[in-house]
């Protein structure tokens, strides 16, 4: 409250004038400038002014001749606004106005930046999304992959394509990427800005007060380098799930070419077997026409039928063999274990060999193998990790500017600040750096191992792809046709009689076991180059000739 203090000289000639009923000219002036404050206050509420330098008492202008007593109480004289010039008064109040404005203003405006600022991750999502979405794209629909499966004949890169379209394992890998990159746009964002309002309750209802607020916006800032590393760790991380993602589609393809090949030589020993029944129902009628031209015995004919009904045995065993690798590739396919699938094609080209040395194929591995790249990815995201924690070390900021109504001088109403922790407790500081450090050394040995694993398995699947293919040769230009000669002259030593009939029979079962293993051959070939694939970070089974992973 500010309360008028005038001179005694001039205080004394007011009660002369006052005894003899004249006004003062210093109390006319003043009650000049009352009355045009209590006109300007008319227009905010009936007989109702306000202090406009501060937020003091009100008054309400009286009728009578003591108007200017009941101001000087309340009301400092020395205010321009309230002086006897009243335009004095203009300048200031278009000041205040202006000033309120601005304030206002600079309050929604810090609230709107605060809000609006990008994370530091925002540049690094958007280039990993676009592989993300690609992927996707390339996946297709399951309905995609069905139609694919209506041939004539299986081939193998259709169903491991359609393996790779449909399997959940897939599409949960993928979705682990996706809230990996939902964790990348989450780091290295600001902290949602903070508003604070406060009223004074009490002058809310109150006639000699105005009313009083106070209002607030602040806004923390890390430390320089945080919010980047933090951006940074999450990216590495995200690109690591990746990595995983691309890992999961070459396991899941080398065992779709695994599944299929055991579909071919099931589907295969099935028609071997087939055939072998109807030679062996020939040589029993050859047989009963040795034992009735009396050149046999009967006991040729009961060796034939006994071996059929063992070929009989057979061909329930490998049925059921069939149906449980064709359950095994549905489940893959995601589809129920008893729908047919199309059969495997009569010949299956045999994949090619690499077309590179030993050593350039390691070097292939190293660059194109996904679990190394994901564990080295991890091992930047802990040592990205470290870096951060180092930042912590270092206060965050806090930002905050305020206004507040019921300060005497209006300049003292806005206020601006800059806040910060004290980092003094470094224990906690500390450990989680040497934690991050302590993973991401972890880490790079994990990496280390993988490539010391990596190129032994390329090492060892082409070796034992050398193999493979020395062992078809074998049984495509030796074993398989001595087997085909030896059971034909047995046939016909046992039509002239130059030998018995269990020659055949041996002839025969030599013949049918060669051209099983002569099938499972082929398949373990396949799978050996599978499995070279596999140790190179291609996908099996998609093209043989694939240059990149």
């Amino acid at each position: 409250m500010h309360r008028a203090i005038l001179p005694r000289a001039v205080s004394n000639a007011a009660d002369a004038d006052a005894a003899s009923g004249a006004v003062p000219d210093t109390l006319q002036s003043q009650s000049a400038s009352r009355s045009t404050t209590a006109r300007s206050s008319d227009r905010i509420g009936p007989g109702l002014g306000w202090a406009a330098d501060s937020p003091g008492l009100p008054y309400r202008a009286p009728s009578s001749g003591r108007a200017n007593v009941f101001a000087s109480r309340f009301v400092s004289t020395s205010d321009p606004i309230l002086s006897a010039d009243p335009a004095a008064a203009l300048p200031r109040r278009a000041v205040r106005t202006t000033s309120r404005a601005a304030l206002c203003a600079l309050l929604v405006g810090l609230s709107l930046a605060a809000g609006c600022a990008a994370s530091a991750g925002s540049v690094q999502y958007s280039t990993l999304r676009e592989p993300y979405e690609r992927a996707q794209t390339s996946a297709g629909s399951p309905a995609e992959a069905v139609h694919e499966l209506d041939g004539p004949v299986l081939e193998r890169s259709a169903f491991v394509a359609a393996v790779l379209r449909r399997n959940p394992t897939i599409e949960a890998a993928r979705q682990g990427w996706r809230a990996a990159l939902g964790k990348l746009r989450q780091a290295g964002t600001l902290e949602d800005p903070m508003i604070d309002l406060g009223v004074a309750p009490l002058s809310v209802t109150s006639k000699e007060a105005p009313f009083g607020f106070e209002a607030s916006v602040s806004q923390k800032l890390p430390w320089f380098g945080k919010r980047s590393l933090e951006a940074a760790a999450a990216a590495a991380e995200a690109e690591a799930v990746k990595s995983d993602y691309e890992s999961v589609r070459r396991e899941l393809a080398l065992s779709a070419v695994m599944l299929y090949e055991q579909y071919f030589i099931a589907a295969r020993a099935l028609e071997i077997n087939t055939a072998h029944v109807e030679l062996m129902r020939a040589l029993h009628e050859a047989a009963l026409a040795q034992l009735s031209s009396g050149r046999g015995s009967a006991q040729d004919a009961l060796q034939a039928d006994g071996e059929l009904a063992h070929m009989e045995h057979d061909a329930v065993i490998l049925g059921v063999q069939r149906d449980v690798t064709l359950a095994q590739m549905n489940e893959l396919l995601h589809r129920a274990p008893e729908m047919a699938l199309p059969p495997p094609p009569a010949e299956l080209a045999p994949p090619p060999g690499p077309d590179a040395s030993a050593a350039r194929l390691q070097e292939l591995a190293l660059q194109g193998r996904p679990d190394i790249q994901a564990v080295e990815r991890r091992a930047q995201a802990a040592r990205a990790r470290a870096d951060r924690a180092d930042r912590e070390f270092y206060p965050d900021l806090t930002l905050s500017t305020s206004y507040n109504s019921m300060w005497d001088m209006p300049a003292h109403r806005w206020m601006v600040g800059l806040g910060f922790n004290l980092p003094i407790q470094t224990g906690a500081r500390e450990g989680a750096a040497e934690e991050a450090r302590a993973m991401g050394a972890q880490l790079e040995q994990e990496a280390t191992r993988l490539r010391d694993s990596a190129r032994t398995q390329v090492f060892t699947a082409s070796k034992q792809l050398e193999e493979s293919e020395h062992v078809l040769r074998l049984f495509e230009t030796r074993l398989l046709p001595i087997a085909k000669q030896r059971i034909e002259a047995a046939r016909a030593g046992f039509i002239t009689a130059q030998n018995p009939f269990m020659a055949v029979i041996d002839a025969e079962r030599s013949l049918r076991a060669l051209e099983l293993d002569y099938q499972k051959v082929r398949a373990e070939h396949v799978a050996r180059r599978a499995e070279l694939d596999r140790a190179l970070g291609h996908i099996p089974g998609i093209d043989w000739k694939e240059g990149t992973p």
